[in-house]
């Protein structure tokens, strides 16, 4: 079976397909940059109800309960004492919106389950104006209800999602409650077993979002592939008025073009333009209004080109260096926890600028939107990534349907971001027929939702001979970057090993490694052949650095990681202690060894690419 005719097949199953156990319809399609429109913020303590046997929602037979029946429904036990109820959130714990369970309640430290969520809040209905309720992300599996009525199902912890309310919400005092269940699942995306922590919760903000009745749900505005000297993309409308005039507005090039949208509410654009182009050394963004008869939104927009030539990235014509490193989505400072706000972003942010970086590998799933607004006003280019996570279930069409979901909300959310260059499909993932044909599949509807950004993934190296390395992975065939993990000098062998070690590729396209490293506890010394060890961190950089020099080709660096972050896998008492100990900065904010070594190399290159 061809590349297309597989992943015609799967978008039609999935299509077709409910998954097992869901009861009710998915999300309304995504509202885009939702910071620019009228909004009503639900962030704060909320309260909750701790349910592992789902009691709320299954009654003893384990068939779904009605809506009136389960916790959704908010009866007050506190009101009418003569009914017989078994929970009231009234009394139980709270938690914060945003926020992860695992962090701020001991005992829900490990846990994996469900937790319900209730939030009463006052609104009054303006007449004319539609009301959807936004969440930023939730872990993993959502389940809505407002008033008493299940409003729909979300499946993925990182994207974004949103349903209508607007004949749902009263006057004066409203009932959200959302179910929240981050058990792994053998068919999910990701997987059961993986190397971060998972954090379960309403992760990012939940919002109201308040529409005129047709309004500007989505946009792509960006330079014209193979032409920087035009501006093109799309306009879509969402409500009964779809025929519209809509202006696009670029005051600062006087700019003003006017396009009239069909009767679905699409339009496409084009228009001539010579706009200063946004680069790491010149973050340059430029107000864009889009106004239709009914509605207005702003953004701020940067422009630029991104593409290969030979083994060469070239931004904006110009050959660069990618001196990044890779990130979790996790607090700076503390004991962990889920990252989810620009001030969190901007310090990790920071320790990346400080490194030397021009970019940030933010691994292995989409992190929260503010990230990557901050980190395109600091100039930090950006490789983002779906969790399509070591071993999944390849031939189930369920669990391709749930990553290209994802993969899609991912680019409709960020695709208006400058310095997003890379969307990334996987990371370490084992060879065979239909994983080739799964990953093809999402590249290929990458490109077709994208087409002026590289698409990859992180494979991983393979032994040609003797000390000889390289990447033999069909899938190098169809991305546009050998993007690949190698640990030489930590899981393969010791620090010496870079010394003797050379790569070959066979394949002319840009060489990119996305992972290397060694653990090392901040402050713990000792001979640089100890493990765990500053010295042996710092040796091994260093001979990384070294054997670099020699690969062909190599256009991009992101060493694992920026910082210590929490995962279950990491049991070392003393030395992990449920961390990864891979971070250049320890989970307290110290600068490790391996971080002065690539803030030394990362310097040489800025001399030697002219940045």
């Amino acid at each position: 079976m061809s590349f297309s005719v597989f992943f015609a097949a799967v978008s039609i199953t999935a299509a077709l397909t409910v998954p097992a156990g869901a009861q009710e319809p998915g999300p309304d399609p995504q509202i885009i940059n939702v910071s620019a429109r009228s909004t009503v913020s639900l962030d704060g303590i909320w309260k909750t109800i701790v349910d592992p046997y789902e009691n709320g929602y299954y009654n003893y037979r384990m068939k779904p309960l009605d809506a009136a029946k389960s916790y959704f429904a908010d009866n007050d036990f506190d009101k009418d004492r003569t009914k017989l109820f078994e929970y009231n959130f009234n009394t139980d714990g709270t938690l914060q919106v945003p926020g992860d369970w695992n962090t701020q309640r001991l005992q829900l430290y490990y846990y994996e389950g469900t937790v319900w969520y209730r939030n009463i809040f006052r609104y009054s209905p303006e007449p004319g104006r539609r009301v959807f309720v936004y969440f930023g992300a939730a872990n993993y599996e959502a389940v809505v209800g407002l008033n008493g009525e299940k409003i729909g199902k979300h499946t993925g912890g990182f994207t974004p999602f949103n349903f209508e309310i607007t004949d749902k919400v009263r006057e004066g005092d409203n009932s959200l409650i959302v179910k929240v269940d981050n058990k792994r699942h053998a068919d999910g995306v990701p997987t059961v077993n993986s190397d971060w922590w998972n954090y379960g919760g309403l992760t990012r903000s939940v919002m109201l979002v308040e529409t005129p009745e047709t309004f500007i749900r989505d946009y792509f505005v960006r330079l014209k592939k193979d032409d920087a000297g035009k501006i093109d993309g799309w306009i879509q409308l969402d409500g009964k008025d779809a025929s519209q005039t809509v202006v696009i507005g670029i005051p600062e090039l006087k700019i003003s073009h006017k396009v009239r949208t069909d009767e679905n509410g699409y339009a496409e654009f084009e228009f001539k333009a010579k706009p200063e182009l946004w680069s790491p050394e010149n973050p340059r963004l430029y107000e864009v209004t889009i106004t239709s008869e009914t509605d207005k939104v702003a953004d701020r927009i940067g422009f630029r080109t991104i593409e290969t030539d030979g083994t060469r990235i070239l931004l904006n014509g110009r050959e660069i260096f990618c001196r990044g490193v890779c990130i979790h989505e996790e607090m700076p400072y503390g004991t962990g926890g889920r990252a989810y706000c620009r001030e969190q972003d901007l310090v990790l942010l920071g320790w990346a600028k400080e490194m030397g970086c021009n970019f940030v590998r933010l691994a292995h799933y989409p992190h929260n939107e503010d990230m990557i607004r901050a980190a395109e006003e600091m100039g930090l280019l950006v490789w983002s990534e779906i969790p399509v996570y070591w071993t999944i279930q390849w031939e189930n069409p369920e669990t391709y349907a749930n990553a290209e979901s994802q993969l899609a909300d991912m680019i409709t959310r960020d695709k208006n971001r400058a310095n997003v260059i890379i969307w990334s499909v996987a990371n370490e993932t084992p060879h065979s027929d239909a994983r080739l044909k799964f990953l093809s599949s999402l590249v290929a509807r990458a490109r077709e939702m994208d087409p002026t950004r590289l698409v990859s993934a992180a494979m991983e190296k393979a032994v040609v001979g003797k000390d000889l390395l390289t990447v033999r992975d069909d899938l190098a065939d169809i991305v546009d970057l050998v993007s690949f993990n190698q640990y030489v000098g930590w899981y393969d062998g010791t620090p010496e090993k870079c010394d003797r070690v050379n790569w070959t590729f066979d394949i002319d396209k840009p060489v990119f490694i996305t992972e290397f490293g060694a653990g090392a506890v901040y402050g713990r010394h000792g001979d640089r052949t100890e493990r765990f060890t500053e010295e042996y961190m710092e040796d091994m950089y260093e001979r990384s650095v070294n054997m670099f020099r020699r690969i062909p080709g190599l256009a991009g660096t992101t060493p694992w990681v920026l910082k210590d972050f929490r995962s279950p896998r990491r049991q070392m008492k003393g030395i992990q202690d449920d961390f990864n100990r891979k971070g250049l900065v320890s989970d307290r904010g110290g600068r490790k060894s391996g971080f002065y070594v690539m803030q030394k190399w990362y310097e040489e290159l800025k001399e030697q690419y002219g940045e």
